[in-house]
């Protein structure tokens, strides 16, 4: 038997990552297993299915490389099959016609529930049963004609040949009422697996109020795709080591159902950003200059001779794009803002300025200006005159950056070279020892 997954979203413009979090599973659970993975675009709500949200929608899957392995399917083309469906059910016994509610509007279709227990084996769940006392019948086809989402996702599966539905718990009262459908069809009863819920700090379900949750969010903010997915597959699910930024054959290869967890899993953006971070570095040198290079440029910031020591500086420690303009426009421009609140904490004390000119004299005398030999002028500086690094360095950054955090010094300042270094600690001090 062939294995066979879907991802069959609802598109409305915005793609929740708890959505693609289902998505990924069923693509690495198809392509662990040598299946086949498939879209259904559950389209019939045309006001909110529009041709701009099923394009997003698209590009997301793309984007996060979510490749499928059929045309999709778009469930708007299965109208006529769903009601001849519901027709069969009523011939059949299965369902039968009523006046939802006494209203007068036109009578609904009724699935009849079998009246008896319906018990299943959940994938990630365990056993799951339900009494035939706690299943009431449910409406199939509304008094306007329309299918509701249990017959039609039901019978989009059986079209597909869906062995395996993998989707999120919160459709597992669902499960009980469409393994009922699927038996009056006379169809094949998938496998389920139910994924656990993707929850805040609070242990409620995650959402945009929480920060962001929407695929596009992520994407306009330069993460990774290929990192998103990585952090999305280990929401749930891990390859049973210590292993966290993984290739995708490699989640490929360790994916399997029955080791994703049943326990809600929490959504933490530092370690999404961390693991950014971590892709970040593993880009090719060439790859992450021209990536700044871009940023500085639409920054206008113009890179200048030192700009690949500077980006091998910095990919180490960017997580994102957008720090890259911040972090970097000071090697590039004397023209570069002070952090007020480093300038008052850490350039309040008059004996500060009096070290800025200390350092200045030192450096001054150095022939050479490379990283190793500042590093060790500043070192003997510091242990010569029983002073604390804290003392030394944080100024003294904050002198030729206007920063109160980045890299090493030494390396910055054999950058920025002696010239640039010197005029801007005496910038500082005349600007600011007031």
């Amino acid at each position: 038997m062939t294995i066979r997954t879907r991802f069959a979203p609802s598109p409305t413009g915005h793609v929740h990552i708890g959505n693609m979090r289902a998505a990924i599973f069923n693509w690495l659970y198809a392509r662990h297993t040598g299946g086949e993975f498939l879209l259904r675009v559950e389209d019939t709500d045309r006001e909110r299915s529009t041709p701009e949200a099923i394009k997003t929608l698209l590009e997301a899957m793309d984007w996060l490389g979510l490749n499928v392995d059929e045309a999709p399917l778009y469930q708007s083309t299965r109208m006529d099959a769903h009601l001849a469906a519901a027709e069969r059910l009523l011939a059949t016994g299965h369902a039968y016609k009523e006046d939802k509610g006494g209203t007068g509007q036109g009578e609904c279709i009724i699935f009849k529930m079998p009246g008896t227990d319906i018990e299943f084996t959940d994938l990630v769940k365990g056993t799951l049963k339900k009494t035939a006392a706690d299943m009431a019948d449910f409406v199939i086809v509304r008094s306007n004609g329309t299918p509701v989402f249990h017959l039609a996702n039901v019978l989009d599966d059986i079209e597909q040949k869906i062995t395996h539905v993998i989707r999120g718990d919160d459709h597992v009262e669902n499960t009980f009422r469409h393994i009922a459908l699927y038996k009056a069809l006379g169809a094949p009863v998938p496998e389920f697996a139910h994924l656990p819920m993707i929850i805040n700090a609070q242990g409620k379900p995650y959402s945009k109020r929480d920060g962001d949750a929407f695929v596009g969010d992520f994407q306009s903010k330069g993460f990774f795709g290929d990192a998103l997915f990585n952090y999305l597959a280990l929401l749930g699910w891990s390859p049973g080591d210590e292993r966290e930024v993984m290739t995708r054959q490699e989640m490929i290869d360790a994916f399997d159902l029955v080791t994703v967890r049943s326990s809600p899993a929490q959504m933490d953006s530092r370690k999404l950003l961390w693991m950014n971070g971590e892709y970040m570095r593993a880009m090719k040198p060439a790859d992450f200059s021209a990536l700044c290079r871009n940023e500085l440029f639409a920054a206008g910031v113009k890179p200048g001779c030192s700009a690949d020591a500077v980006f091998a500086l910095m990919q180490e420690r960017t997580k994102l794009p957008s720090e890259i303009v911040p972090a970097t426009a000071f090697f590039f421009s004397d023209d570069f803002e002070y952090d007020q609140k480093a300038v008052e904490k850490k350039l309040a004390k008059p004996e500060t300025f009096q070290t800025l000119e200390k350092i200045a004299g030192i450096l001054q005398t150095l022939e050479a200006f490379d990283s190793e030999t500042v590093n060790k002028a500043l070192h003997d500086f510091v242990e010569q005159g029983g002073l604390k690094f804290g003392d030394v360095m944080p100024p003294l950054r904050i002198a030729v950056s206007g920063q109160q955090s980045g890299p090493d010094l030494a390396p910055v300042l054999a950058i920025l070279g002696k010239e640039t270094v010197l005029a801007r600690i005496r910038g500082t001090i005349v600007r600011f020892n007031v």
